[in-house]
């Protein structure tokens, strides 16, 4: 038997006992008012008491309605951050572009990635703490450029980059749907209003939580293998992990904070991380540097954990079936995701790299960087590593 009934007058749902005075006051012009008022009261301790008594059963649903709450309040309050606008068609990687177009060494090739825009870090708000969220914006600018998916996906659709404190948001709800269970639980679940440095863990958890597929690759001296993610096929010092929904091998789980760095600061050869972005949930794996078979075949052992990073990043963006400009010109822009590269306390985004042939045989590569403790509109904002 129901609990309850609908009045024929207002639909509210009543108790038997309690339906007819209720739909006798319909009739009483005097006492109307306050009797909807008292009614509807009773209704809602009524829905109360039933949510009270829902069977354990239908708690994951109420979660999941809990999780979208979360969502829907965030999406509805992030708010855009802000960055220096380069006044150039094309933006930033265009000005670079150009600018080494005119450069009169021809012998060198440089390789770019698409859009990024450049976010600093701020005296008023995060220098100091702010790289890892300044990379992660950075990164989103340029998914949010060339990638429609991405676009769709990243954010919940809003278009554009939030701010660091709504970015630690997104990042505990990642946490809260599983991802990197371990990292969340270093920072007891909560990074919102903190000053806590991240790294690049946190920021494929984030990437990941909206279905983007992202990867973490470490570079680390021998003697600290054990710590390092572990690929199966591989014999490299150097490791690769791929997230992939194709991808059934399994592999070490990489967990921040700031993704071990801290393990290899007494060594000698510091640990150098770097996240790859490639397109949500896409059929076609673009492996950075190719599969992770040919990548073993490419490196020799022996190899410098910097030299090894720089071979890397060569054939990460050196990929023929990425490229979208004219062949046999010194300055290419291709389709690549910018890195996160992550080193010894402090992290940057690399925008591409540089090749020059030397007299003596050896290749000189030098890493164009973008970093967030640049002030945008000064020419250091963009600076090349030497190797």
């Amino acid at each position: 038997m129901d609990s309850s009934a609908n009045c024929p007058f207002c639909h509210i749902t009543l108790p038997p006992s309690q339906l007819q005075r209720h739909a006798n006051s319909h009739f009483d012009e005097d006492d109307g008012v306050a009797d909807a008022e008292k009614d509807e009261q009773l209704a809602r301790d009524l829905e109360l008491a039933q949510q009270l008594s829902i069977p354990p059963s239908s708690l994951t649903l109420q979660e999941n309605n809990t999780m979208d709450e979360k969502i829907s309040c965030l999406i509805a309050l992030q708010y855009r951050s802000s960055f220096y606008h380069v006044k150039f068609p094309g933006g930033l990687i265009s000005l670079l572009s150009n600018c080494f177009e005119l450069d009169a060494d021809t012998n060198s090739t440089i390789l770019l990635s698409g859009y990024v825009d450049h976010f600093q870090s701020l005296a008023s708000e995060d220098i100091g703490w702010g790289c890892g969220w300044r990379n992660i914006q950075m990164l989103s600018s340029h998914l949010l450029s060339h990638r429609h998916d991405a676009r769709e996906l990243l954010f919940g659709g809003s278009g554009f980059v939030p701010d660091i404190p709504f970015l630690q948001r997104w990042l505990e709800i990642a946490w809260e749907k599983g991802f990197d269970a371990l990292g969340s639980h270093h920072f007891n679940h909560s990074v919102y209003g903190s000053k806590h440095w991240i790294g690049t863990t946190e920021c494929a958890a984030i990437f990941r939580s909206f279905g983007l597929r992202a990867r973490i690759v470490d570079f680390g001296p021998k003697e600290l293998q054990s710590f390092f993610l572990s690929v199966p096929g591989t014999s490299l010092t150097p490791t690769v992990m791929t997230a992939n929904a194709s991808d059934k091998r399994k592999a070490f789980q990489v967990y921040g904070p700031m993704d071990r760095y801290l393990v290899g600061r007494n060594s000698d050869v510091s640990q150098l991380d770097s996240i790859v972005n490639d397109k949500s949930q896409s059929t076609t794996n673009y492996m950075a540097g190719g599969s992770d078979h040919s990548m073993a075949n490419r490196f020799p052992r022996k190899k410098e954990g910097h030299q090894v990073l720089l071979d890397w990043v060569w054939n990460y963006f050196s990929e023929e079936s990425l490229t979208t400009s004219v062949q046999n010109r010194h300055v290419v822009i291709t389709n690549r995701v910018p890195l996160y590269f992550q080193h010894d306390g402090h992290s940057r985004t690399i925008v591409g790299i540089q090749f020059r042939p030397q007299k003596n045989g050896v290749p000189q590569y030098n890493l164009l960087i973008l970093d967030p403790a640049h002030v945008s509109n000064k020419p250091a904002a963009f600076f090349w590593l030497d190797y």
